[in-house]
C-alpha cells in the first residue's frame, strides 16, 4: 500500500515536475531533514499544503488525499503574480553595530510583485531581522524589515540599512556638508557623527520599506 507522504509527492512532483526530495525541499523552502522526518513519520505537515497553495495555487485536498481539482485559485493570485524575496543570515543591530554580515540565503517569503513594483526595484530586496532596541518604538528588537538595495540616495529622516566597516546597523540618516549623522529613534542612544575620512568606511545598503513583527 502506498504510504501517504509518497503519494503526495508523487502528486507534487507530477504538478510541479520535480524529481527528488530535495528539488521537494527546495520548493518549500524547508530544509532536507525536514522532508526526511516527514517521510519516516508519513505524514504531510499542513503549512507545506498551504504554501504550495499560496505560491503554485495547488489544491490542498487534492495534494493531500486526491480529492477534487488539481488547481485552484488563491483569489486572483498565481504564482505569476507573486515574487520570492530572499531572506539573508545577516542581523542588522539597532544599536552598536553587528558583526553578523553573511550574505547566505536562509528562506525567502512570497510577496505581490505588484506591491513590491509600487515599493522600488524587487530583484535588489532583502529580508533582514534586527536586533536590539537603538530604534524602539518605531522597530523593536527581533523586528524582519524588507531592504531595497536600490535605494541608497540619502533623504533626511528616511530608515536605511547601513554598513560601516565590518558592521551593519539600521539607523536614520542625515547628511549634512561634510559630514553624516546616523540617528537613533531611541533617546537614550546618542547620535553618531561621521565626518571628512570616517564617511568613507559607510556604504549604504538599502533603503528599509517595510517592517514584520510577530507578537510575543
Amino acid at each position: 500500500m502506498t504510504k501517504k507522504f509518497d503519494k503526495f509527492f508523487n502528486r507534487a512532483s507530477s504538478a510541479l515536475n520535480i524529481s527528488s526530495l530535495s528539488d521537494l525541499a527546495n520548493t518549500l523552502n524547508v530544509n532536507r531533514s525536514s522532508i526526511t522526518q516527514a517521510r519516516k513519520k508519513d505524514s504531510v505537515p499542513a503549512n507545506w499544503l498551504l504554501e504550495l497553495f499560496r505560491s503554485h495555487g495547488l489544491n490542498p485536498d487534492w495534494l493531500e488525499g486526491g480529492d477534487g481539482p488539481q488547481w485552484l485559485k488563491y483569489g486572483e493570485t498565481f504564482e505569476s503574480d507573486l515574487f520570492q524575496v530572499p531572506k539573508v543570515q545577516a542581523r542588522l543591530c539597532a544599536g552598536a553595530g553587528s558583526f553578523e554580515v553573511g550574505d547566505q540565503l536562509e528562506e525567502s517569503h512570497s510577496f505581490q510583485k505588484k506591491w513590491l513594483q509600487s515599493k522600488g526595484v524587487k530583484e535588489r530586496m532583502v529580508l533582514m531581522d534586527v536586533f536590539g532596541n537603538s530604534m524602539y518604538p518605531e522597530i523593536k528588537d527581533g523586528d524582519t524589515v524588507l531592504i531595497d538595495q536600490s535605494q541608497t540616495d540619502i533623504y533626511a529622516g528616511t530608515v536605511y540599512a547601513v554598513g560601516v566597516e565590518d558592521t551593519i546597523m539600521v539607523k536614520r540618516i542625515e547628511k549634512h556638508p561634510r559630514k553624516l549623522v546616523l540617528l537613533s529613534d531611541n533617546k537614550n542612544y546618542v547620535p553618531i557623527f561621521l565626518s571628512n575620512d570616517e564617511m568613507d568606511r559607510v556604504r549604504i545598503i538599502g533603503k528599509v520599506l517595510w517592517i514584520c513583527r510577530e507578537l510575543r
